[in-house]
């Protein structure tokens, strides 16, 4: 990886930990399924005016079929799942559950182009993932609300999120290699809005969302989504899609520090610890950390 693909990593990651900040902000007076659209509408405002300015058009309806797949897998159907966690459980925890979605990637690499995995890679992924637990036993306590089972129907939604990026990202390097991130940032984000527009009108709320509610919304479609998404499809073209999802692991200490800047969430020594894991992890994972090979003494 270029130090240039790196630092946008890490960009990318210090955009997309303020999302779930925004979510658990905004998915009480929204509700899961309207502000799930409203972001993936708001990003396409944005980008689609950017995708004519640059004329790339034709990318877009040359290859509108897997960019309609990825519009759901990788923006309606996450997004939905998370916003709907968001309702019951922390920022912080959502955020832990989708740092899954790099094993997931992995797993259906493997399964899919039979990807093999080096020993170094392997390492990374098994010691991000192992931070990751390492903060939810640490500092998420999942207790149940009024009804038992919407804690554990959140945490099923998150992994079912993770689990759809992990095969997104996938699809995207196999099916869109080579069109532009544009074109595919701005069709996915249509595609999405598209998909959930009937849903989330059918669950618009009762009551009218307050302005501090609609700025929410506006960061998430603008910042956390249009502009992050150009990123993270760059990334995929650039580093591969087994590189570009392990975002995700850097995503929780990212949402931890926005949460004690924003919010006045203290992290205690178990989360710093849990962070520096997934760092370690994730400098494997994508080859920021080579492990050398010793030569043999003959």
């Amino acid at each position: 990886m270029k130090p240039r693909d790196a630092l946008e990593l890490f960009a990318l990651a210090a955009v997309w930990g303020g999302s779930f900040i925004f979510m658990r902000l905004g998915a009480g007076e929204f509700g899961a399924l309207p502000l799930s659209c409203l972001r993936v509408a708001g990003a396409a405002i944005v980008l689609l005016p950017l995708l004519a300015w640059r004329r790339e058009w034709a990318e877009l309806r040359a290859h509108w079929k897997p960019i309609l797949l990825v519009g759901i897998t990788n923006s309606a159907f996450p997004f939905a799942c998370f916003a709907y966690a968001a309702l019951t459980i922390s920022a912080g925890l959502s955020a832990i559950f989708n740092a899954a979605a790099p094993l997931f990637g992995a797993v259906v690499a493997w399964l899919w182009w039979h990807d093999r995995l080096s020993a170094a890679r392997v390492a990374g992924l098994l010691i991000g993932f192992a931070g990751v637990l390492g903060l939810a036993v640490g500092r998420a306590s999942v207790e149940p609300g009024a009804d038992a089972t919407a804690t554990g129907l959140a945490v099923l939604a998150c992994i079912a999120g993770s689990l759809s990026y992990g095969f997104s990202a996938n699809f995207t390097k196999r099916h869109l290699t080579g069109v532009k991130p544009l074109a595919v940032a701005a069709g996915s984000q249509l595609a999405a809005a598209l998909v959930l527009a009937l849903p989330a009108w059918w669950a618009w709320p009762t009551v009218a969302p307050g302005t501090a509610a609609w700025l929410t919304v506006a960061a998430l479609a603008i910042a956390c989504t249009g502009f992050a998404y150009v990123m993270y499809f760059r990334l995929i073209a650039h580093i591969g899609p087994a590189n570009a999802i392990t975002v995700t692991f850097l995503v929780p200490a990212f949402a931890l520090a926005w949460g004690a800047l924003f919010l006045g969430e203290r992290p205690t020594a178990a989360m710093l610890a849990g962070c520096a894991v997934i760092l370690a992890g994730t400098s494997l994972a994508t080859g920021l950390l080579p492990l050398r090979r010793r030569k043999r003494v003959r």
